[in-house]
């Protein structure tokens, strides 16, 4: 994980790097001009970006610093690839889910092995649950979390922290901050409850001793 959080544009270029390199491995590592285009992709991305060349250049200045990409030279173009998987310690199934959160935003399990499969095939939902368990656990930093159920959704959705805590959307945080309400007064009522219970157990008490 790097010293401070990726910035958005960071984080889509890895995302593509890792991603052509499993789709179109005949044209990786990438020509700057290839990555652009696969940056502001319209499908298959979310959100959408306008990322121009100088601002690509920029991102991957500081990716090279950090060690998450390469560059090779010896040809008339220079062209980028990632460096993932060593930069962060992960399998290719964990940078597969990783890769797929930083293109496509915040998804639920079934969603991430749908859309993964291109990157790494999973056998199962449970799989793909125990690779964003070990993200979500890392020692050395988080890399995913389990964002809280938005309204009216049946399924929980799993986001990636390279970019920082991700912004949750103001009804998510209405909604979370009613749970947390209408727990704290069904806790406030159980402590009432509970402590109507030791007064009649004992007044009882007190009245079988007389």
């Amino acid at each position: 994980m790097p010293a401070t959080a990726l910035s958005a544009i960071e984080a889509r270029i890895l995302g593509v790097l890792a991603e052509k390199e499993k789709t179109v491995p005949d044209t990786y590592p990438l020509s700057l001009n290839a990555l652009v285009s696969g940056c502001n992709q319209k499908t298959s991305r979310d959100p959408v970006m306008e990322v121009s060349e100088a601002e690509a250049l920029e991102a991957i200045d500081a990716l090279k610093s950090s060690h998450f990409i390469i560059e090779s030279s010896g040809s008339r173009v220079t062209r980028y690839g990632h460096n993932i998987a060593r930069a962060l310690s992960l399998p290719t199934p964990a940078v597969a889910l990783l890769v797929t959160l930083i293109l496509r935003g915040p998804q639920t399990v079934a969603e991430l092995r749908a859309n993964s499969e291109r990157l790494y095939r999973f056998v199962d939902a449970s799989s793909v649950e125990a690779f964003l368990d070990e993200l979500a656990q890392r020692a050395e930093a988080p890399l995913v979390v389990l964002l809280p159920r938005a309204p009216g959704a049946r399924e929980v959705r799993w986001a990636h922290l390279l970019c920082g805590e991700p912004q949750l959307p103001a009804a998510s945080r209405s909604s979370q901050a009613s749970e947390d309400s209408g727990l704290a007064e069904r806790v406030a009522q159980l402590e009432q409850q509970v402590a109507a219970l030791h007064e009649t157990v004992a007044r009882l008490l007190a009245q079988s001793a007389t």
